[in-house]
């Protein structure tokens, strides 16, 4: 900074004094520069700074994080642009098919006495009623949509109807595990749960997600789907009341006490349930001859029986179609990772389809001991110090495995081809 510079600002600061002081004037010798600008005449504002003409402004852009109560619409099918006076208006984009011809996604919320229907494209819901009246009323509506993919969750069977209304009219279903879509719905940010919000969520997870459609089981594998469901409900009674004859409370009852003569009866009606179900599922698989082909495979392996290959031609129909590591993760025994940073935390099973999994657990009993192969693992397996229930899971996967591969090859089980 110039000495000059430095006496003006010293002057000014110096000059101030008291309440309202004003700046006095400063004498300045020997300063040509100081003089000339005292002595130059004061131009207007307008000479001094040039006017600058106003630019439209493009719209601040923010990140679309998928959230259903934000400010952008993820399904969003427009530009955002500015006119003249620089206000943004919305036009539509060229690139991008029109209404009528864009792939739509939909999400149905189940319950028993309704759906609720979501078009994620559109913006469009409603509800039917979960009978045959309202699947024609949504086939209606949804007849003059181009649909990629319908998404329903699995509701214990109240979808069953919807999808195969939907699926004979050749509507592209995807039928999706409940806990995968809630977890979509928290990442998501979608606090509320109402079945307009669930139908909403279900179409954005067909959106984004894309899932595998569904293919509809025939009516024979159903039926003996829905046979080894109930008999496995009248095992668990029937252990149930096994239970309750051998507690303490019983025992100390009279022999010809009501209570005891009740679950005598129930217990004997229970066991001639189960042996006419056993009979039924039986003739059905003897039936076709393609489930006998299958039947007659699975119990060439030591350790399985007509039982446990019943459940696995009604509970996992993909057996045979699947490499080794998919059919584990399908039936639940492929342990997963849980590791972070510098940890490394033990593998442990997940998910998976318990029916098919519960029947091979019994059969994994049998087939330490009496199968060569799986008897061996076994023993290996404990003598490098792994936990009994670690070692009797992965010999439940070694079954599998073996399963697998010999309804793939279509030959029956020995220990040279299966090694």
């Amino acid at each position: 900074m110039s000495l000059a510079r430095k006496k003006i600002r010293t002057s000014r600061s110096s000059s101030r004094g008291g309440r309202g002081g004003r700046l006095k004037t400063c004498d300045v010798v020997g300063n040509p520069l100081i003089a000339e600008k005292q002595t130059m005449p004061r131009q207007s504002d307008g000479g001094q700074v040039s006017k600058t003409v106003a630019k439209p402004r493009s719209p601040r852009r923010r990140p679309n994080l998928q959230n259903p109560n934000g400010w952008q619409s993820t399904s969003s099918n427009r530009t955002a642009r500015t006119d003249a006076s620089g206000r943004p208006t919305i036009k539509p984009n060229i690139n991008q098919k029109h209404e009528h011809e864009r792939q739509m996604h939909v999400g149905i919320d189940v319950s028993k006495g309704h759906l609720d229907v979501h078009v994620h494209e559109t913006g469009d819901a409603f509800r039917v009623s979960n009978d045959d009246s309202g699947f024609e009323d949504l086939l209606g509506r949804l007849g003059s949509l181009e649909l990629e993919r319908v998404v329903m969750e699995a509701t214990g069977g109240y979808e069953h109807a919807a999808l195969a209304a939907m699926s004979i009219r050749g509507v592209p279903v995807a039928v999706v595990n409940p806990r995968t879509t809630r977890n979509f719905a928290k990442a998501t940010n979608r606090l509320a749960k109402t079945d307009q919000v669930d139908a909403a969520c279900l179409a954005e997870f067909a959106a984004v997600l894309r899932p595998r459609i569904t293919a509809l089981p025939d009516e024979e594998a159903s039926e003996l789907e829905f046979l080894m469901n109930r008999r496995r409900q009248l095992v668990e009674q029937l252990v149930s009341e096994k239970n309750r004859r051998t507690s303490p409370l019983v025992q100390r009852l009279a022999p010809n006490s009501r209570v005891k003569q009740s679950l005598e009866r129930h217990i004997v009606w229970l066991e001639k349930e189960i042996a006419k179900f056993d009979d039924q599922i039986k003739q059905r698989i003897q039936s076709s001859p393609a489930w006998k082909q299958k039947d007659d495979l699975l119990q060439s392996v030591p350790g399985i029986g007509p039982t446990t290959s019943a459940s696995l031609l009604a509970h996992m129909p993909e057996l045979g179609q699947l490499d080794r590591k998919q059919i584990a993760a399908l039936a639940g025994l492929a342990p997963y990772n849980f590791d972070s940073g510098q940890r490394t935390m033990p593998r442990h099973i997940r998910g998976g389809r318990a029916s098919a999994r519960t029947s091979l657990y019994m059969a994994t009993v049998t087939a330490v001991t009496y199968n060569p192969i799986v008897r061996a693992f076994h023993k290996r397996l404990l003598a490098a110090g792994k936990a009994g229930q670690v070692a009797l899971v992965a010999c439940m996967r070694k079954l599998l495995t073996i399963l697998n591969a010999v309804l793939r090859d279509q030959r029956p089980w020995t220990p040279v081809l299966n090694p």
